[in-house]
């Protein structure tokens, strides 16, 4: 008998959200495990490897999502129109079988339940997280902006080349290309930082939504504006060190360096950089406590 009313008192709501996590688990499982494989071994496409952030990104945006769910039943059940038209969408994306398509039905169900269940408020409260996912959804979006990073390659070569005959090595250089030592370094659009950029301002988001500075339109612009910045110097660094190793032969370091675990610490240097660069720009924006007292009087 007691089990009986126990079965009757359970939430149904509750179980209703249990079936669908579990139906989601198992559509996306094995496409979230092939991309975290491909990022991990970078034996996936040169474009997904783009989205390699996602690493961090995704397991940050299902805290966030866990984080919010007192918040999410407090609010009350409405329904959106436009949700069931985003859990259709991405019901054809999913079963579509096209790889981008399919990829990109994770964010549109995920924004289509939200709405399905909470309406705009329920959209909002979980807003961030699915943005997080959104710019974590592996799509072709650095193929299609590639031909368009010409003058951020040139740049980048020319100031390579100026770096390096200043140290007294030959360089020429011929729009994108570097001749050195009679070797030839290309600063493809890969080389030329667009990843990097990618993931600076995709972790750049998670360090003003965790601090709370994301509030703040000066803080934001000003921040991802310097960090973009610090991305590219990076980037010229990093390329006028391969330029330096491919020209001396040094073949091991030019490996370790562009497709070896060093090109992952050197971009996870840059990364961490953020952080107190962050603090500061929080602290120079931050009233002195001068300030605060007059205001209050």
């Amino acid at each position: 008998m007691t089990l009986q009313q126990q079965v009757k008192n359970r939430n149904p709501s509750g179980l209703l959200n249990l079936a669908i996590l579990s139906v989601l688990l198992l559509l996306y499982a094995p496409i979230l495990l092939h991309w975290l494989n491909g990022w991990l071994y970078k034996n996936i496409s040169t474009e997904h490897e783009y989205f390699s952030h996602g690493i961090i990104g995704l397991p940050f945006a299902a805290y966030l999502g866990w984080m919010n769910r007192k918040k999410w039943r407090r609010l009350p059940d409405t329904s959106h129109p436009l949700g069931a038209v985003l859990l259709l969408l991405g019901a054809v994306f999913y079963l579509s079988g096209v790889t981008e398509w399919v990829n990109l039905s994770l964010p549109v169900i995920l924004a289509g339940l939200c709405l399905w269940y909470k309406g705009i408020s329920g959209l909002r409260s979980q807003g961030f997280p699915l943005l997080l996912v959104f710019l974590a959804t592996p799509t072709a979006v650095p193929y299609l902006i590639a031909p368009y990073t010409l003058p951020l390659q040139s740049f980048i070569a020319g100031t390579a080349g100026f770096i390096l005959n200043q140290f007294g090595m030959e360089v020429t250089v011929d729009e994108i290309n570097l001749y050195v030592g009679g070797r030839i370094v290309e600063v493809a659009p890969y080389c030329a930082g667009l990843k990097m950029l990618f993931t600076t301002l995709y972790v750049g988001l998670m360090l003003l939504y965790w601090t709370g500075a994301l509030s703040s339109r000066r803080t934001t612009v000003s921040f991802l504006s310097i960090a973009l910045l610090i991305s590219i110097i990076a980037n010229i660094i990093r390329n006028t060190l391969l330029t330096f190793f491919h020209g001396t032969g040094q073949e091991g370091a030019f490996q370790w360096l562009h497709e070896g675990w060093g090109g992952d610490l050197y971009s996870a240097c840059m990364l961490v950089s953020l952080v107190p660069l962050l603090n500061w720009i929080n602290s120079y924006f931050s009233p002195s406590p001068e300030t605060q007292q007059q205001g209050e009087s």
